[in-house]
């Protein structure tokens, strides 16, 4: 996954942009949104095969320079905790908010307070946006004990540092996790 952001030494903007274009219609490289690219991959079984949700997502907030946090369905899939792999992503950043679709799924890039992405690219951000995804009434023993589970040594001391970030009924599950 690139942007021309990412080209931007080899040429003035235009001039990438023009490349780029050319390098598209002839199948070199595919364009999937505005200012987003990637080298397509193919698979003798299934043909041509997408990107993940997970590479789009970041090549845009390199981009622009923002945080990243996996939220609902996606992040209770990440842990686990379902095994539904959601068509519709959810990222929560500080940058601007955006939508890509591309093939049968879309990436949706909302803006959010610094709150909600301070704990951004760690175990204890996805838990927390997993959990208020599921919510206080279908957090149960089995949920609590497959995440624990995944929770190295340093994972539980990074949770009982980012406490302050949770909700507090996800803080205290968070305490329950850490011990």
């Amino acid at each position: 996954m690139f942007t021309p952001r990412d080209l931007s030494a080899l040429g003035d903007p235009r001039s990438v942009g023009m490349a780029l274009t050319r390098l598209s219609r002839k199948g070199i490289i595919r364009q999937l949104a505005r200012g987003l690219y990637d080298y397509p991959k193919d698979d003798p079984t299934f043909g041509r095969v997408l990107p993940s949700a997970d590479a789009v997502a970041k090549a845009l907030a390199a981009r622009d320079a923002s945080r990243l946090q996996p939220a609902g369905a996606y992040a209770a899939n990440i842990l686990g905790l379902s095994e539904h792999a959601p068509a519709r992503v959810v990222f929560l950043r500080d940058g601007p908010s955006r939508r890509v679709k591309f093939g049968q799924q879309e990436v949706v890039l909302k803006r959010t307070t610094p709150r909600n992405v301070a704990t951004a690219g760690r175990k204890s951000g996805t838990i927390i946006q997993a959990l208020r995804h599921i919510g206080q009434r279908n957090v149960n023993d089995k949920t609590l004990e497959l995440v624990k589970r995944q929770l190295t040594k340093q994972d539980r001391a990074q949770l009982l540092k980012d406490l302050r970030y949770a909700p507090g009924w996800i803080a205290e599950i968070l305490r329950r996790l850490a011990t």
